[in-house]
């Protein structure tokens, strides 16, 4: 989608702090950080929200669950601690229409949440 913001830090047109990639999913720094470590990690394919996935997606889920451990480990939080969130729906916060998971650490996370 030309006009998503997320689809288009994919392709790179949109410069970002890229950590992670690979053939099914991007990561990359938060530009507006809510943590010390705040990652947003993307499916390379455009889906709007979570809400979107169906049940052939299954694997891709599962890659991008696995690409947000990845991005824990890579930036030194996973031993202690994070948080992984998707919010789906404006009433949830979501503000880009294409599903993404923050990956949240580097410091003690409240909860609840919000």
């Amino acid at each position: 989608m030309s006009d998503c913001i997320f689809c288009r830090v994919v392709t790179g047109t949109i410069p970002s702090k890229i950590v992670y990639q690979d053939d099914h999913a991007v990561a990359f720094d938060d530009v507006n950080p809510q943590a010390p470590v705040h990652v947003l990690v993307v499916p390379r394919r455009h889906v709007g929200s979570v809400g979107d996935f169906e049940a052939t997606d299954a694997a891709l889920l599962g890659h991008l669950a696995l690409t947000c451990v990845k991005v824990a480990n890579q930036k030194g939080i996973a031993q202690s601690g994070y948080r992984i969130v998707a919010n789906t729906g404006a009433n949830a916060g979501q503000s880009v229409a294409h599903v993404h998971f923050h990956v949240l650490g580097g410091r003690s996370l409240a909860w609840p949440p919000g």
